[in-house]
């Protein structure tokens, strides 16, 4: 029995977007308009006071029905205070009252109940903001009995509300009930933001004085330089001396705040396993000159020290040796840490050089549904899922759902643009740091899927809700592992700058005037990736390296036979409108329907005979082609389409191939019958290579005499056809020429023309191949 077909498709949807008071033609009506609304029974635990003396450990319970929160214990305080929210989904409440009960934390499993309170779930105040927060009130704590004594007093605030309450992103979710400890922390909504990244530049221009070890050997000598766990070194220098120069180039990636300094060394290689540091300097980055255009930075001499080991102890001896150096910070340029094809952001570093902002972006992460367990747990499959969403320097992290497949968020983000030629990137993962497991592979944030997004798609003040399928790419095959909803719309702030950044460079001027090599692009990406995932890990709740390297797509340029196709494709795909065109003259010049011939020879000679209309003819067809097409444009934003990246008809050693590691870790006969395979496509490229290039030698040829002959023939021709077109009007020719190439098919033969027959028996340099 074959397997059912998988809808990739795109889908429209009809959420009921800000409590039904929003359509898709809308404007902005209130900050949480792209997102359904969800009720949530908030209360917030603020602190207590006169309760029992010690010992006194107390924490504060809240349940409704089954749902259960707790705060922290507090040792040996009568008077705690907490400050903590607890936020309980509307829909999943099946109690009727609220208890809160006060206990102290004992060492025994039942902990002693100082006092309860219960609240009425319909008698619960709603909140609904711009309102001010609810203030909090005193609440007489009462016994077993509901009678009140001499058991302290609780200050508390509840109050019915929405996602759009500001207490909402750090309050304990009923959703992740069974997450404990200090794992809450990771199921919380987070906006994080990337640090400011800049291009270090270190002229390296020579050193003097150097003092070897060993005075009697003219030292090889090149500069390392380290900034943080990143090192790069310089080429060895030409001069064979104690005084060598270099004038080369590093470049690093520093992020602010500038924490690790620049560290420079001049190493002498002794042999192949052996170095000797002859002198190093450290650099601290708050020093360091920043420009913004490439005007030229003042060299400074930097003295290098040496520590020499004695006969006793280590010893750090500073000598006359000097390293002379350029070193500034580049913030003309935008750092790269995205692919070029999806980049969120091209501005450059420094804010002296952005452009003015031309709009906003809102995107409404609703729901996702259908999704696959990721990972088991208790015996059975489960997926606690959140959502990463990056435009510019801007991350933001929705809540963790726990334990379900159809979750909610209903979180809405905003971003100022300032180039619509950008991509929004949305990535789904299961979150697997709930449970502060010790297995290697739990601890690795599963991915689920990936959407992305062009703004320059999408029309201005229009909302978008769609549903994208979310797939990924395993080694087995791919698999739709479910569909993320989301809404999104792009508010113009002014058409004028709108339109005239289609006319402005992508890139700051700085690439243009003092452009990087490719080289320096792919290695200054590996910095900026690896320098932004180390930072963000560093945030709380982390961003984890996983989940920063699968939103900036790091590896995207590893080898893929799949990907090789597929853009093989897309080529000849873009050359679909020529090959048409060419089908087209081929049914005229055969005569296939003769009206149509009769007219194009008539147009012909129009053309020919007044050739000032041919370029207005041009560009008017151009319009009239373009508002053809106005029907069929488009009605949604483009997704990720898995019959363009061929992820359905290759077979499984593709794919096991594109997931291999680098260096690869697969078994000499893997190895051998994939590079039997390149071999092959290897070598049908290089037949169509030298194919090519045999062309081109030919018509170098025609005039080069190595066959005297044929230049003799092509002089000839060439002199003839100068008196010709000279005697002749040029519009005659034309003429000629045109209808001799649609002439009718009883007039032609099969065979090649005299020029072809000419051309091909030009010589080329394929004889002189070995």
């Amino acid at each position: 029995m074959s397997e059912p077909d998988i809808d990739f498709s795109l889908k429209e949807t009809s959420p009921n977007l800000g409590g039904g008071r929003v359509s898709g033609s809308e404007k902005l009506t209130s900050s949480f308009d792209l997102v359904e609304q969800l009720h949530f029974l908030y209360v917030k635990m603020v602190r207590a006071k006169g309760l029992p003396p010690s010992p006194c450990n107390p924490f504060v319970e809240v349940k409704v029905g089954n749902y259960e929160g707790t705060t922290k214990s507090l040792e040996n305080n009568p008077d705690p205070e907490w400050n903590q929210v607890f936020a309980f989904t509307k829909d999943r409440i099946q109690a009727v009252t609220v208890e809160i009960t006060v206990r102290n934390k004992e060492s025994s499993t039942n902990d002693k109940v100082v006092g309860k309170l219960r609240f009425d779930i319909p008698d619960i105040p709603s909140r609904v903001p711009p309102d001010s927060p609810l203030a909090p009130q005193w609440y007489s704590l009462e016994d077993e009995n509901g009678s009140k004594g001499e058991r302290g007093e609780l200050m508390l605030a509840i109050w019915m509300g929405t996602q759009a309450d500001e207490a909402f992103p750090d309050a304990w979710h009923s959703d992740a009930a069974s997450v404990n400890g200090e794992s809450i922390a990771n199921t919380r909504s987070k906006v994080y933001i990337s640090p400011r990244l800049w291009y270090l530049r270190i002229n390296i221009i020579q050193a003097q004085d150097l003092v070897p070890m060993n005075n009697k050997r003219i030292p090889q000598v090149y500069v390392k330089a380290m900034l943080g766990n990143m090192a790069l070194r310089s080429r060895f220098s030409p001069d064979k001396s104690l005084n060598p120069t270099w004038n080369e180039d590093l470049m690093f990636v520093a992020a602010e705040p500038f924490d690790d300094p620049l560290m420079l060394s001049v190493v002498d290689k002794l042999s192949d396993n052996k170095e000797e540091v002859l002198g190093s300097c450290s650099i601290h980055l708050s020093k360091v000159e920043k420009r913004l255009m490439p005007i030229p930075i003042e060299a400074n001499w930097y003295n290098l020290e040496q520590s020499v080991q004695g006969n006793r102890n280590n010893k750090e001896v500073r000598f006359a040796s000097r390293l002379h150096l350029r070193v500034c910070l580049d913030g003309g340029y935008h750092v790269l840490d995205e692919s070029i094809y999806y980049s969120s952001d091209f501005r450059a570093t420094s804010k002296f050089l952005w452009p003015p902002a031309i709009g906003v972006l809102e995107l409404g992460i609703l729901n996702a549904s259908s999704l696959l367990p990721m990972k088991s747990k208790n015996g059975r499959g489960t997926t606690d899922a959140y959502c990463v969403a990056k435009y510019g320097p801007k991350w933001v992290r929705t809540r963790t759902i726990v334990n379900s497949f159809a979750p909610k968020w209903n979180e809405q983000y905003t971003w100022d643009v300032y180039d619509p030629y950008t991509v929004i990137t949305i990535g789904v993962f299961d979150n697997c740091h709930l449970q502060g497991g010790s297995n290697a592979v739990d601890s690795q944030d599963r991915r689920i899927g990936k959407v992305r997004i062009r703004l320059s798609t999408l029309n201005a003040d229009r909302i978008y809700t769609l549903s994208y399928p979310l797939i990924v790419l395993e080694p087995n095959g791919v698999k739709k592992t479910g569909e993320i909803q989301l809404s999104v719309r792009f508010t113009c702030s002014s058409t004028w700058n709108l339109l005239q950044s289609y006319t402005q460079p992508l890139f700051p001027q700085m690439h243009y005037l003092l452009p990087l090599s490719v080289y320096q692009i792919e290695s200054l990406r590996h910095q900026a990736t690896h320098t932004l995932s180390s930072r963000l890990r560093r945030a709380e709740p982390p961003l984890q390296s996983e989940v920063v390297e699968y939103m900036l797509d790091v590896g995207s340029n590893v080898w893929s036979l799949r990907r090789g196709r597929a853009n093989l494709e897309r080529l000849l795909a873009a050359f679909n409108l020529l090959v048409e065109a060419w089908k087209w003259f081929d049914q005229i010049r055969k005569w296939k329907n003769p009206i149509s011939t009769t007219a194009v020879h008539f147009l012909y000679s129009m053309l020919i005979l007044f050739p000032d209309m041919i370029l207005p003819l041009v560009f008017l067809m151009c319009v009239v082609h373009g508002a053809s097409q106005y029907r069929k444009r488009p009605r949604h934003p483009p997704h990720m389409d898995t019959k363009l990246s061929l992820v359905e008809s290759v077979q499984s050693d593709d794919f096991d191939e594109e997931f291999d590691t680098f260096p690869t870790s697969k078994n000499v006969k893997v190895l051998k019958k994939r590079y039997d395979r390149l071999r092959s496509i290897a070598g049908r490229m290089m037949t169509i290579i030298g194919d090519l290039a045999t062309q081109a030698e030919r018509l170098n040829s025609m005039l080069s005499w190595r066959d005297p002959r044929a230049t003799s023939l092509f002089m000839a021709f060439c002199l003839i056809a100068c008196i010709a077109f000279y005697l002749v009007p040029w519009r005659l020719f034309a003429l000629g020429f045109g209808f001799f190439g649609m002439r009718h098919p009883r007039f032609r033969i099969s065979i090649p023309s005299m020029p072809q027959n000419f051309f091909k028996r030009l010589p080329a340099r394929t004889d002189s191949m070995i």
